[in-house]
């Protein structure tokens, strides 16, 4: 092999190489991205909503022994060592390894959210019109409300009977289903329809579920509706009046599924943010005795705004933090806690798409296999509702992943003024901890089938233990 001449040295001293997660790993690695691969794909068709992701992680986590917080701390009180968790309203799950110095030094945090962009089923969906059932929906969190037409989609959710009697409902994932679909306009017919601006193409009171056909026999005026209703009530016993006490989800139905000939890729609905959930689960998992307690978080609300009671705006954060100073019986004010404590937002970052290169810079976006993701600031305009992570702990974590030989690239969303978005970065920066946003590349980022690489996912797993495991 030739000597490196004076200049290659140089460069290579000097000039940040971009990397590719592929060229870097061997045999043995490519056999755990293949397990992981296949493990994660099983979690996204069990978990397509927050519930649903909440009771997987839960139990995951118990299978792996984590127990209830709980009940550890009844049971005598929190040690280092101790795994545990603590599920709030079946729709956020926060959960961790106590670590050897306590609360003494903070917290080591990983948050994620669990939840997704759908459509929500409205409190009165149901009507019939041109003797069809349909259902009235709202979507959630920002969609192209066109890609939601023409396709089959799948029904999760939880209603509360007026008996008061919880049901969970799914329709149209298991072998025999039946699927629901939003119907879109013929294109013989839609000369109007073309005229819109693209975003206008479908519009949010359009996006109706085609849900009933088939009349029942007699005498009554909308008896497509009250076949509808027949059937969720032979199966549910649900009458017209308890969709006001539910939570209805329509989904893309079917499988995750491998992407592309060399099967490097992963498809799949509700991979942001659900992708670095998982991640962040198989760190904690396979994480020993950390220094400082180690913290993972699983979200609900961030595609809104992370408003409500199970979003990070709430104070779930607070309640877990009082149960581990009782259970520690520690003194430490807990400001002084998270003043004290480091976080990763571990929320997907947008791949450059080599068809949507404009709005991309192509020196700061984040590529597809390029490995985890770090951006230190997100927001829209100028960096507005971004936390912006300083100059101090983004090296810092730079060094952890470095030593730990990750594999790591910088993005931000998009070019300037271009558009933007937030994450739950700026909710936990407002807590005085350290934060800086640590995600995983995506494709077609809010769509039905979201695209991310089996590469980027190891990455994902290995950076969140190296954070987790560093002093």
């Amino acid at each position: 092999m030739a000597e490196k001449s004076e200049l290659e040295l140089l460069a290579e001293n000097l000039v940040l190489e971009k990397k590719n997660v592929w060229d870097e790993i061997g045999p043995i690695d490519r056999e755990e991205i293949i397990m992981l691969g296949e493990e994660y794909k099983r979690f996204l068709d069990k978990s397509k909503t927050e519930r649903e992701a909440a009771a997987v992680l839960s139990e995951m986590a118990s299978q792996k022994g984590f127990l209830p917080l709980d009940s550890i701390i009844s049971r005598g009180g929190l040690k280092p060592g101790d795994r545990f968790f603590k599920v709030f309203r079946e729709k956020v799950v926060i959960m961790g390894i106590i670590g050897k110095l306590g609360l003494a030094s903070g917290l080591k945090i990983i948050g994620s959210h669990i939840d997704s962009p759908r459509l929500d089923l409205k409190p009165n969906p149901l009507y019939e019109k041109r003797e069809l059932a349909l259902l009235k929906t709202h979507y959630y969190g920002g969609i192209k409300k066109y890609q939601w037409t023409a396709m089959p989609l799948a029904l999760h959710g939880t209603v509360i009977l007026r008996s008061g009697e919880k049901v969970c409902i799914c329709i149209g994932e298991h072998k025999g289903d039946p699927v629901l679909t939003v119907t879109d306009l013929l294109p013989h017919l839609s000369k109007e329809q073309g005229k819109r601006k693209l975003f206008e193409g479908i519009k949010g009171e359009e996006l109706n579920i085609l849900v009933g056909s088939v009349p029942l026999q007699g005498d009554y005026k909308e008896r497509v509706k009250l076949a509808v209703l027949k059937h969720l009530n032979d199966a549910y016993g649900l009458v017209e009046e308890d969709f006001s006490s539910a939570e209805l989800e329509a989904v893309p139905a079917g499988p995750a599924r491998d992407v592309g000939l060399d099967r490097g890729l992963i498809g799949a609905y509700g991979q942001d943010d659900r992708v670095c959930a998982f991640a962040s689960y198989k760190a904690l998992e396979q994480l020993g005795m950390p220094q400082r307690t180690a913290l993972a978080l699983f979200m609900d609300k961030e595609e809104i705004g992370s408003m409500g009671n199970t979003g990070m705006q709430s104070r779930v954060l607070d309640m877990v933090l009082e149960d581990l100073s009782a259970g520690l019986s520690s003194t430490i004010s807990p400001v002084r806690v998270l003043y004290d404590s480091e976080a990763l937002s571990a929320d997907v970052s947008p791949g450059i798409d080599p068809s949507w290169e404009s709005v991309m810079d192509d020196l700061n976006s984040a590529r597809i296999g390029g490995g985890i993701c770090l951006t230190k600031y997100t927001g829209s305009r100028g960096k507005s509702e971004a936390s912006d992570a300083n100059a101090e702990f983004a090296a810092k974590v730079r060094r952890i992943f470095n030593k730990n030989r990750v594999i790591w690239q910088t993005g931000e969303l998009g070019k300037v003024d271009a558009g933007g978005g937030g994450t739950i970065a700026q909710f936990l920066a407002n807590l005085n901890m350290e934060v800086i946003d640590c995600g995983i590349p995506v494709l077609s980022m809010h769509s039905p089938f979201e695209i991310t690489s089996k590469g980027d996912l190891l990455m994902g797993c290995r950076a969140y233990r190296a954070f987790w495991e560093s002093s």
